[in-house]
């Protein structure tokens, strides 16, 4: 990578790491700026289903369309707020987020995953298509081991349907990397966050990047 790209952005189930990881990229890379969720910057949709039985609203009463169209309004407006010059740096990508859609769908609507990324993916059409270098940190490159370790650092018991929307986001994500859906695939099994660190900033190319500043 000989230039920085508009996006980069850290994926990956609960528990992966994901923000430890983008806050140490902010802390050591003056050329980024960090941007966080997609609901932090299109809060209006998400307080109004949140004040109510979020749980079922999300499982249960949106359809796939309306969960879709929500993700990717949040995405659009994310990626507006990138100052020109400068790398956003995202909670959860492009690629992601269409993950999280197609998991819901599988669980609430009882499609295959190939069947629901083909929805997901029809939703989403050519939107979101800017320079986005997509990282995805994965507990392990297995699905059940992954979704074991993953719920094993919650510190408590998942309950309701959440169990089995984690299983299924497992396997979509595992799907999806079977795909070439992301940029780069880390292996955080049995490895130190120091070590996952580096080969996240390998992968990134960070040292070679000629606008931005790392430290």
């Amino acid at each position: 990578m000989t230039r920085a790209p508009d996006f980069i952005s850290l994926n990956g189930p609960d528990n992966v790491g994901k923000t430890t990881h983008l806050v140490r990229l902010a802390e050591r890379w003056d050329g980024c700026q960090p941007l966080g969720a997609v609901h932090e910057h299109d809060p209006e949709p998400w307080a109004r289903v949140a004040g109510g039985d979020y749980a079922r609203w999300w499982f249960e009463t949106s359809t796939t369309v309306e969960l879709t169209e929500m993700l990717l309004a949040g995405h659009a407006k994310r990626a507006a707020a990138r100052e020109a010059g400068r790398t956003g740096l995202l909670d959860r990508g492009l690629p992601m987020l269409l993950a999280v859609s197609t998991a819901t769908c599988v669980v609430k609507d009882g499609l295959s995953v190939g069947e629901a990324l083909k929805t997901v993916t029809s939703i989403a059409g050519s939107r979101g298509e800017a320079s986005e270098i997509s990282i995805l940190l994965v507990p392990s490159l297995n699905a059940e081991r992954s979704y074991a370790i993953a719920s094993a650092r919650e510190g408590r018991p998942w309950t309701g349907i959440y169990p089995e929307y984690q299983k299924t986001l497992h396997a979509v994500l595992l799907h999806q990397v079977g795909h070439g859906a992301y940029t780069d695939v880390v292996d955080c099994e049995g490895r130190s966050l120091d070590d996952v660190h580096d080969e996240v900033r390998d992968h990134l190319g960070l040292t070679r990047i000629t606008d931005g500043s790392p430290r």
